[in-house]
């Protein structure tokens, strides 16, 4: 797990919630979707809102609390207007109940 960062437990992020971590510099939100986590760079790329503060949806979906636009927790894909660009998503490994992350760089 070189290219890989603890960054909480499974404790630490219940299902349906979010963790906010920052690893080089770069804020990462981390989505606990019914045991199955995903980490997503916490930027709306329309106008740089947190998505962590974002209200999480059905279809794996999160919303942008400033414009509302609507990203895929699970690829970042941009789902609706005024966003159209994906936001970057980062590898997530759970190993003995310790949850990784990717390293940005």
């Amino acid at each position: 797990m070189d290219e890989y960062v603890k960054v909480a437990t499974v404790d630490d992020i219940p299902p349906g919630e979010r963790l906010l971590v920052e690893l080089d510099g770069i804020r990462i939100a981390i989505f606990n979707l019914d045991g199955a986590y995903y980490a997503i760079e916490d930027v709306c790329t329309h106008d740089g809102g947190p998505l962590v503060d974002g209200e999480i949806l059905k279809g794996c979906q999160v919303q942008c609390p400033r414009h509302g636009a609507r990203f895929d927790i699970r690829s970042g894909a941009a789902l609706s207007m005024p966003a159209f660009e994906p936001t970057p998503t980062y590898e997530v490994q759970v190993d003995g109940g310790e949850i990784y992350v990717e390293q940005p760089f």
